[in-house]
């Protein structure tokens, strides 16, 4: 693809998610009951905290705190608050899960509080191909496909697959808890976000199956419940295979594309959240990276 266009794709994709993940009337409409942020308590200090519809993972130990994606300046600051309501430790590491804004917006306040922000090394080239005043520049980066955060007697194993979504995504891995924190490529039964915007389908299934070479019993999704157990990864795999699978037999009939998202239908997930809106968004993503080679 040229660059030029590559680039500007990005940014729209990083302007939609950056609006979707800020509150307002025109996207972030909670369910009745649903409070607007939550702290949950996954494991011993282990936590997940959730701001409207994205959720991030914080780590207390005895020598300070790592907390993951800031998601945004609301949130963050809401983060703060309720990380001191369980420890006065400072917070010593903010570790970004990928590029896109609307879960690693709003460190600022991290940073003057001292912590140092942590990415894989292709992170900064995206933040500065698209800038946003509200994204801290990682003061550390790690290369290859394993990186470790050690604190106060905790590990945070921080992993990268390649291509996925993104261009950086960590998928993060408490070695004591078995617990991944994955951001955007397992969202417990749901269909994939709508036009599946920066994700690289053939290279997210590859990579969906490293993940479940790891060792984990569970997951803390980057959207979603608390936690989903380790069999979230495959369902999201099986998903995934499904739908290319559907969408490359539609072709082989006809290379209409209206006609190819009337034909795939995919019963087994007709009741995991969004199939009804969102499908037809993924048959049109699918149809294109057959037609495309992306």
């Amino acid at each position: 693809m040229n660059p030029i266009i590559r680039t500007l794709l990005g940014a729209l994709a990083c302007a939609a998610m950056a609006a979707l993940a800020m509150p307002g009337p025109a996207v972030a409409q909670l369910p009745p009951g649903m409070k607007p942020f939550e702290t949950t308590t996954i494991a011993d200090g282990v936590y997940t905290f959730r701001f409207f519809f994205h959720r991030n993972m914080f780590v207390v130990t005895r020598d300070g705190v790592i907390v993951t994606d800031p998601i945004n300046p609301k949130a963050a600051k809401v983060l703060m608050g309720e990380i001191r309501k369980v420890t006065r430790q400072p917070v010593k590491y903010v570790i970004y899960s990928h590029e896109h804004w609307d879960h690693i917006s709003g460190g600022k306040v991290f940073k003057d509080a001292g912590a140092t922000f942590i990415s894989h090394k292709n992170c900064p080239a995206s933040f500065k191909r698209v800038p946003s005043p509200a994204v801290v520049m990682p003061d550390r980066t790690y290369s290859g496909a394993r990186h470790d955060v050690k604190l106060g007697g905790r590990t945070v194993e921080l992993h990268y697959f390649g291509l996925n979504h993104g261009r950086c995504m960590t998928v993060m891995r408490l070695p004591k808890e078995k617990i991944l924190f994955i951001v955007d490529i397992v969202t417990p039964n749901r269909v994939a976000f709508r036009g599946m915007p920066d994700f690289y389908p053939a290279e997210w299934i590859r990579s969906l199956k490293a993940i479940e070479k790891l060792d984990f019993v569970k997951i803390i999704p980057g959207h979603g419940p608390p936690t989903a157990p380790r069999a979230a990864v495959a369902a999201q795999r099986q998903y995934l295979e499904d739908l290319m699978a559907a969408v490359k037999a539609a072709r082989a009939k006809t290379l209409n594309l209206a006609k190819v998202k009337a034909m795939v239908k995919l019963p087994k997930y007709e009741k995991w959240a969004f199939y009804k809106q969102w499908l037809p968004m993924n048959v049109e993503r699918i149809f294109l990276y057959y037609h495309m080679g992306y």
